[in-house]
């Protein structure tokens, strides 16, 4: 039997994130996966700002390269991609796509899945997860203490039990641990299966400087969906089930590039057009993460892998203060109570907007839609682990308008720190921090780490930090000259200031016991 913290049930990219945030998080993590290495057909391409910012916490931002500035991601519908191209489509109807890219001190990346994965790999093993390749999961169960899974080398056949005290299930869509534990998922269900081809095609590339990078194919008799990776190779999706040869699919290539162009058939792909969201995330100590917890198509939004990762980082603190004594296991209560909804939102927009609302038999018309960086940057999470998010609150909103709501992203402003140009979000990545112009507040917050034995990062803004112009604090956090906010380590808003001078300490020390379940407290 081989001991770990935490076991991980899929190397894929949330899986591999997962084992990312956790040892960098210095949490002993064990990765089994089946496969040994990526899909040969990718399926994810584009990464959010969000995304990305949480590989910046870990030193990774620097590896992937992101987007210019103000791209957005364009599609229209065309005879071909050589042909004659028609009207644009909107991902969100009457909404301006572009970003002006002032929410985030990130922009995105548009990379194939099969080339992030690799840097999610060597990104963990250099930060200590034990990746195990080539290996299946063959059973597991629970006790009191945690999780027992047994485990086979695929090579070899060796078998062993690994115990684990919680165990994180990112194994896809099928996902067997979420059906041994008998949750079940709820939301449009299956709509259809569909087939792609993905092809190598360089000179395609060139079609791309027009700055759109999807097309809805539409000739008689031939209609399909066609997309680029961004690397000489693209994917056409055809809207139907049939299998098809390989005169088949090039006939259907040439069809779609419109003009006669060399290209090279790589792979097929098949994949199944649902949403499913499950109905909790967590089964005592196992936790669901990924496509195993929300089944969706691909979107304009990256409502996929990217909230896969985005569970991933919120679990990874969880675990982190669970596991080393700080907090009471109640905290990971908050994982399911803060994802479960985002999920479920996340399929409520997916299709409710026009590129699946027809699939859906427009089931969801009249649904309230919210904007890209809303959904992306500006979603509200509500749990014993906030404090301040009332249920009047909408699901979401631009990241503007919550001016430092309580179970919201910390807004990204970029200041001045020792004559660096940083940015807020810089200030939370590892532990609580305290963030006042009041000084008072800082040492409030050092009376109440000492009372709890735990470490709260200060910053005080003017001397530790300086904002562009004096009132930009109070004005995007939301709080007054002698106020402060409270971040968690996830970057997630958890309290600000409400209570009177005398009472800080008092009030500092009440508001983190509550929202870390702070053990014997």
């Amino acid at each position: 039997m081989q001991d770990t913290q935490v076991l991980i049930i899929g190397g894929s990219l949330v899986g591999l994130s997962a084992a990312l945030f956790l040892s960098w998080r210095d949490v002993p993590t064990i990765l089994v996966e089946k496969h040994r290495g990526s899909a040969p057909h990718p399926r994810a391409t584009g990464f959010t700002e969000r995304t990305l910012e949480y590989f910046r916490a870990v030193g990774l931002a620097d590896q992937v390269p992101q987007v210019a500035p103000g791209t957005r991601l364009r599609r229209v519908k065309a005879e071909s991609l050589s042909g004659r191209w028609h009207e644009e489509t909107a991902w969100t109807p009457g909404e301006q796509a572009e970003r002006p890219g002032t929410a985030s001190p990130c922009t995105g990346a548009t990379i194939a899945q099969d080339r992030l994965e690799p840097l999610l790999r060597a990104a963990a093993i250099e930060r200590g997860a034990d990746l195990r390749l080539g290996t299946e999961l063959l059973s597991f169960e629970q006790d009191g203490e945690g999780v027992l899974a047994r485990v086979r080398h695929c090579d070899s056949g060796e078998a062993y039990v690994i115990r684990a005290s919680y165990m994180i299930a990112a194994d896809g869509a099928g996902s067997p641990v979420r059906e041994a534990l008998g949750i079940a998922r709820r939301g449009v269900g299956h709509l259809r299966t569909l087939r792609s081809v993905l092809f190598r095609c360089p000179e395609a590339d060139s079609f791309l400087a027009r700055g759109v990078q999807q097309f809805e194919i539409e000739q008689p008799g031939f209609r399909a969906f066609l997309t680029t990776y961004g690397d000489g190779r693209w994917v056409l999706m055809f809207d139907d089930d049939q299998e098809r040869a390989d005169a088949d699919l090039a006939d259907m290539v040439g069809k779609a590039l419109g003009r006669d162009m060399a290209f090279e058939l790589l792979a097929t792909g098949r994949w199944e057009m649902a949403g499913r969201i499950a109905e909790r995330y967590s089964h005592g100590h196992i936790f669901l993460a990924g496509d195993a917890a929300h089944q969706l198509p691909p979107t304009r939004g990256g409502f996929g892998a990217n909230t896969g990762i985005d569970d991933a980082y919120n679990l990874a603190w969880k675990l982190e203060w669970v596991m080393s004594g700080r907090s009471s296991p109640v905290l990971l209560d908050t994982y399911s109570d803060e994802r479960q909804p985002v999920g479920w939102l996340r399929h409520q927009q997916t299709f409710a907007r026009p590129d699946y609302a027809p699939w859906a038999g427009n089931a969801l018309q009249g649904e309230p839609l919210y904007g890209n960086e809303a959904m992306e940057l500006g979603q509200l999470m509500r749990s014993a682990a906030v404090i301040g998010a009332s249920l009047d609150l909408p699901p979401a909103a631009h990241p503007d308008a919550w001016a430092g709501q309580p179970g919201t992203r910390a807004p990204h402003i970029p200041i001045k720190r020792a004559g660096e140009t940083i940015s807020t979000i810089d200030l939370f990545t590892r532990e609580f921090t305290l963030i006042s112009q009041d000084r008072r507040w800082i040492a409030a917050a050092q009376h109440a780490a000492s009372a709890l034995a735990i470490n709260i990062e200060t910053v005080l803004v003017g001397e530790d930090v300086l904002f562009p112009v004096s009132d930009a604090f109070g004005r995007h956090f939301g709080v007054a000259h002698d106020g402060a906010s409270l971040v968690r380590p996830d970057g997630i808003i958890a309290w600000r200031s409400t209570c009177g001078h005398e009472e800080r300490a008092a009030c500092l020390r009440d508001a983190l016991s509550t929202i870390a379940a702070l053990r014997g407290r």
